[in-house]
Formats: structure tokens, C-alpha cells, sequence
């Protein structure tokens, strides 16, 4: 299981945001598909209680039944991205039926530049037209929302493939919530006694 993005894939594609350059000890956690009741609700506890930022790609049908939830993560401090609102795989539709499913998830989700496309796929041809966007990928995959992996080796995973600067993908859905629940509080933890912050991506 690899769990720290090929080195290739940045060379592929070096106009998205794979991992944030840096030197200092920061770490930058995303949690992708929700907001839902329950998961997200622990991932908010849980960056508030090791004083953590974050970033939510959220799904703009998730915002439209959950709207308390999207406003607790704003009021929160935390960022907010684009995950399209139907969380639709660029390779399956059209260009313009992409951009329209982006468009009516930023009609919910609100102001922001951030998107990152659902299962990290998407034409060349729709990132392009996407150009006002931050797109952001990630360096770090948690796997969180695999039944075949262990939430053990979640975690050990998470932790072997981090680094300055990492981008980190978890998913704060029903699918991830079991790995994603034993796994997240013991990244936070394990990171903040190493001397590293965690932040979001708004300032980027």
C-alpha cells in the first residue's frame, strides 16, 4: 500500500497543488465528502481539541442537507473547497456537465478558489477550464475509506508517509468513519509532540 503520492504525478501535472512547499513543521490535513452528521462533527472536535486547522472539500449536495455543519467548520476557522456537488468522476462526463456540477456546488460551499476533483480524476480539458481554482491533490492518501486496510495501518501509514509541507487526505464520510475515527486522533497527537502545526490551506 502506498500511501505517499508517486513522485511522477506532481511532474504530470505541475500546475496543481500536491504538497505546499516548505520547510518548517506544518502539515496541512483535508477531509474530503462531507459535511455529515456524526464524522465530520468528530473531526471538529477533535481539531479543536489538539488547536488544529484544517481544509473541508466538501460536496455541495452534503452542504445542502447538513447547512449547520458547513457553518460550523467556517465559524470554526477552518477552509472550506470545491468537491462538485454530485462528487462526479471527470473521466465519466462531459466538460460542460463537469463545470456545471462545480458550479452548483460553489453556489453552497461559498467563496473559494480551492477544488480538488473527486478520486483525484479529471480531464485535461475540465482542470483547464477550471483555471480560477486552486486545484489541490495531495501527497498523503489515508485509504481511511478502504475495508481492506486496517485502521492500524491507516494510521501507521499516515504517519510513515508525512513530511514537511504534506498534504493529507481523509474522508469525513460513513465509508472512512471507522478508520478515520481510531486514526486521525492519534496523527494530531503524534505530530503536535513532534513540534508540528497544523493548518489550512485558506492562505495559500
Amino acid at each position: 500500500m502506498i500511501f505517499r503520492t508517486p513522485f511522477f504525478l506532481p511532474l504530470l501535472y505541475p500546475g496543481l497543488l500536491w504538497r505546499v512547499p516548505t520547510n518548517e513543521k506544518k502539515l496541512y490535513l483535508t477531509f474530503d465528502d462531507g459535511p455529515v452528521n456524526g464524522p465530520t462533527e468528530f473531526v471538529l472536535e477533535e481539531l479543536k481539541r489538539f488547536d488544529a486547522k484544517a481544509t473541508f472539500f466538501c460536496i455541495g449536495n452534503n452542504v445542502e442537507q447538513h447547512p449547520q455543519i458547513h457553518q460550523r467548520i467556517l465559524q470554526e476557522g477552518h477552509a472550506v473547497g470545491n468537491h462538485t456537488f454530485n462528487h462526479i468522476k471527470g473521466w465519466n462526463v462531459s466538460v460542460d456537465s463537469y463545470l456545471k456540477d462545480v458550479e452548483r456546488c460553489q453556489n453552497l460551499v461559498g467563496p473559494t478558489k480551492l477544488f480538488r476533483p473527486p478520486y483525484g480524476r479529471a480531464k485535461r480539458s475540465q482542470l483547464k477550464k477550471l483555471s480560477d481554482y486552486r486545484i489541490v491533490m495531495w501527497d498523503v492518501l489515508s485509504y481511511d475509506y478502504s475495508n481492506s486496510v486496517a485502521k492500524e495501518t491507516c494510521l501507521k501509514g499516515v504517519i510513515r508517509a508525512s513530511r514537511s509541507g504534506s498534504i493529507i487526505v481523509f474522508h469525513d464520510s460513513y465509508k472512512a468513519e471507522k478508520n478515520m475515527m481510531h486514526a486521525l486522533p492519534r496523527v494530531l497527537d503524534h505530530f503536535k509532540q513532534s513540534g508540528y502545526q497544523f493548518e489550512s490551506l485558506s492562505d495559500l
